[in-house]
């Protein structure tokens, strides 16, 4: 089944590596109990070749710590998609992409709460294969759909989506990985299924993290798996703005979005050449 995966899906699979690591830390910020099993063996090595690029041996650190970055960036959309769910209007959440991710099976959810995830039928396929007899703890709908597809909200609407109800919208390490007109795409798609009310959330980073030397080690790794970073904004309120959705962009580091991990100083958002990733969050106006 791993050789159904394409290059882009290599990411799910290291993301998945990275928190079973981040598991086995005595100071961990939160626990995975599945993603070693869902990283296997290919995820462990992808970590171990981001680890080379981002820790290079008797040379000092000049990209991202990726496994600090990734502890954050899950604490904090657990954090808030739990605060989502906690509303009781709030009855239906969506993973897109699904990914490797674990949340419907290792935190609790409530009864209310009706759980998507889209994804490519190969990663649901895998995911489903690794979990074996694993049951979700909510209320779980896959859609195996891809997200470029002319008609997934068709699919989503089948499987129990209501665009009538208020919903809440994670779209986690995906944004910087497909062309601008592609994000502007999925964001309207997304917009126009999602009731007033609806929440969403999203980690995208800016136009330098792209384009700066000191960036190209982690670059070329992600490019030498087939897929590259293409698409940052420096201005990621915008961006959401224009499709409906009032939104804050914290840092990580910042406040809120730090957790105590954060190792890099956080430059204020006017200074030019710099690296950002934001961890975008709002509402459909």
């Amino acid at each position: 089944m791993t050789a159904a995966l394409d290059a882009v899906e290599r990411t799910a699979l290291l993301t998945a590596a990275l928190r079973a690591a981040e598991t086995r830390r005595e100071d961990r910020l939160y626990e995975d109990p599945y993603a070693a099993a869902l990283a296997g063996d290919i995820g462990s090595a992808l970590l171990a070749e981001v680890r080379d690029a981002t820790f290079p041996p008797g040379e000092r650190r000049s990209v991202p710590s990726t496994p600090d970055y990734n502890a954050i960036r899950t604490r904090f959309f657990d954090d808030y998609l739990q605060e989502a769910a906690r509303d009781p209007e709030m009855t239906q959440i969506v993973l897109a992409p699904a990914g490797m991710d674990s949340r419907a099976y290792r935190l609790d959810w409530p009864d209310h709460v009706r759980w998507f995830e889209i994804d490519r039928p190969a990663v649901l396929a895998y995911k489903k294969e690794r979990l074996g007899d694993v049951e979700p703890r909510t209320d779980l709908r896959s859609v195996a759909v891809d997200l470029t597809s002319p008609d997934w909200e068709r699919d989503l609407i089948a499987a129990g989506y209501d665009p009538v109800l208020p919903s809440t919208w994670l779209m986690e390490g995906l944004l910087y990985y497909i062309p601008e007109p592609d994000t502007h795409r999925i964001l309207e798609r997304v917009a126009a299924i999602s009731a007033p009310g609806s929440r969403i959330a999203a980690d995208i980073v800016n136009s330098d993290a792209l384009t700066l030397p000191r960036m190209r080690a982690l670059l070329d790794v992600f490019a030498g798996w087939g897929c590259p970073w293409l698409f940052g904004t420096d201005e990621p309120e915008a961006l959401f703005d224009r499709y409906g959705f009032t939104v804050s962009a914290p840092q990580p580091g910042e406040p809120g979005a730090d957790f105590g991990r954060w190792p890099d100083p956080v430059p204020p958002r006017a200074k030019r050449d710099q690296r950002r990733v934001f961890f975008v969050n709002g509402r459909r106006r």
